[in-house]
């Protein structure tokens, strides 16, 4: 396999090369937004949920680690609680929209690979006077890895998008619930 892998890297361009490096990036840095701000999230929500717990029980205190709390300071103004809402959610969901970015171009950027690859192919074989498919749909199928690394890349991110959307609306709706619960006994 890895010989498969170094065999296929010494045979390509530097274009190739440069769009299997860029997409690798790319990968890295999709698992490590997924991966910090899911945690980070998760930890947003677990003390969003308590908070409102409290709110909603008989103790009607707010948890003192919940963002809202910290962000208002106490505060039950309806004005200052919707400013610290848009505040949390902005710092919650900062990031993902590059997971957006990404899923949107790393088809893109592997087409870009495949297409140059192709192009370097038709150019190695046009001094050639008698050409096989036998000889063109290894070099094609070769070209065709950037396109294939593109989409698997946008995969992960598209999907770890979608995850981290979810979990910052999950959040938004413990935030409203409790702000609304605090302006009305406000």
């Amino acid at each position: 396999m890895i010989d498969t892998i170094l065999d296929y890297l010494s045979n390509s361009s530097a274009i190739a090369i440069l769009v299997l490096v860029l997409l690798s990036i790319y990968l890295v840095t999709v698992f490590w937004i997924f991966i910090y701000r899911l945690l980070s999230l998760n930890s947003f929500i677990v003390n969003e949920k308590k908070s409102l717990e409290s709110l909603t029980s008989r103790n009607t205190t707010v948890n003192p680690l919940s963002s809202l709390y910290k962000c208002s300071n106490g505060s039950t103004s309806k004005h200052i609680l919707k400013a610290c809402e848009i505040s949390i959610i902005k710092d919650a969901s900062f990031g993902i929209s590059w997971l957006s970015i990404i899923s949107s171009t790393a088809p893109f950027v592997g087409l870009f690979g495949t297409v140059v690859g192709i192009l370097e192919s038709f150019a190695k074989f046009s001094s050639h006077s008698k050409v096989g498919f036998s000889i063109i749909a290894p070099a094609i199928s070769e070209a065709l890895v950037a396109t294939a690394a593109g989409i698997f890349v946008a995969i992960f991110a598209y999907t770890f998008h979608q995850i981290l959307v979810r979990k910052v609306y999950e959040l938004n709706t413990y935030i409203k619930a409790q702000a609304e619960i605090l302006i009305a006994k406000g």
